[in-house]
């Protein structure tokens, strides 16, 4: 149900902070992940995504209970034998019939605020498919007010376009983000810097805004956040580097790393800052994928790390156990998620 109610007693807890459920949603469409390659291959790389995808509910089930979006009973069950047949738990494994397009739930789904006396709400952005790039999107638009209506829980709609992957908190007031996708014009062109910036402090509890640059290569939304730089704790910043000056990333992540060097919080005090090393090129069909370590999901006990099949998985690993010693860092493998161009933030959204 929509709401009138004050959406700025509302704030979005950071993602460390205690979860309900993780949500997501099944990639059902073979067409999206292809639609940019011609491969004879890729329905055999396709089924490696799938499996790829139920393992991430299996581990995640440790964690917190998984929500997951179908189309129908059918993908319902087809999930579920796809699980037994792997040998994946599915006891913490529950299904909700929504329709969607594209299974990238951190952009399309709900983006969960609290208020001080613990009510949660949903935020309900416009999601035209990071700028109109894939189209139909009506169905992934509708999402947050389906989940809505299923938990009963009231719906605000600020009105304006914005994806989750944009954007990052450390749950006192200070957000991440990037000029490269909140500012592009393919998203809210007759808005101002200032005036999203206003969307953001009356919609999601902001107080101060922190804006970095460009993206990495290949990635499709416009640079969002969730590939760059991520809140461990409210004070501390991990952000990725590349240490390879030829590589196309290099210029854009130093130029990012060191601004946020420079940059402070809702207090006035410096960020900590902690370089996280970029994958080593990850190719598909010639192209360069956009894998990145900073997509990784916070979960209640467990912490959901990409891998891409190579030793700067196990330095990942171990440059964020540090910042999580109470929970696990699992890295589960993305290497053909990638191929999506997104990987396990991307596809997760949280529910406090």
């Amino acid at each position: 149900m929509t709401t009138t109610l004050d959406h700025t007693t509302y704030r979005m807890p950071a993602e460390w902070e205690p979860h309900t459920a993780m949500w997501l949603s099944w990639p059902h469409n073979y067409k999206h992940w292809a639609c940019w390659l011609s491969d004879a291959s890729s329905p055999e790389k396709y089924e490696k995504v799938l499996d790829a995808y139920c393992q991430t509910m299996h581990v995640m089930q440790e964690s917190e209970a998984v929500h997951l979006l179908v189309l129908d009973k059918e993908m319902e069950d087809n999930v579920l034998t796809r699980m037994q047949k792997l040998n994946f738990r599915t006891d913490n494994l529950e299904f909700f019939f929504i329709k969607t397009n594209v299974p990238w739930t951190r952009d399309h789904g709900p983006i969960f605020v609290k208020n001080a006396t613990n009510e949660v709400a949903i935020t309900d952005w416009v999601f035209n498919a990071w700028g109109g790039k894939y189209p139909p999107w009506e169905d992934d638009n509708a999402v947050p007010i389906h989940v809505g209506a299923e938990l009963n829980l009231p719906v605000i709609q600020p009105g304006i376009v914005l994806e989750g992957g944009s954007i990052d908190v450390n749950g006192k007031g200070t957000l991440l983000t990037t000029t490269s996708c909140l500012l592009n014009k393919n998203r809210n062109p007759n808005l101002s810097k200032k005036q999203i910036e206003q969307y953001l402090k009356d919609y999601l509890g902001i107080t101060t805004i922190l804006w970095l640059g460009e993206g990495i290569v290949n990635d499709d939304t416009d640079g969002h956040i969730d590939d760059l730089a991520r809140f461990v704790n409210p004070t501390t910043i991990v952000c990725v580097k590349e240490d390879n000056p030829q590589d196309p990333n290099y210029q854009f992540l130093k130029a990012n790393f060191e601004q946020l060097e420079k940059m402070k919080d809702q207090d006035g005090n410096p960020l900590t800052v902690i370089a996280l090393p970029m994958p080593d090129p990850v190719i598909y069909l010639g192209e360069q994928m956009p894998a990145s370590y900073a997509n990784f999901y916070i979960g209640n006990k467990i912490v959901l790390l990409p891998t891409f099949r190579q030793p700067k998985d196990e330095i990942a690993k171990t440059i964020l156990q540090k910042f999580f010693p109470d929970r696990k860092i699992i890295g589960v493998d993305a290497y053909d998620i990638i191929w999506g161009q997104g990987s396990w933030h991307c596809l997760s959204q949280q529910q406090p």
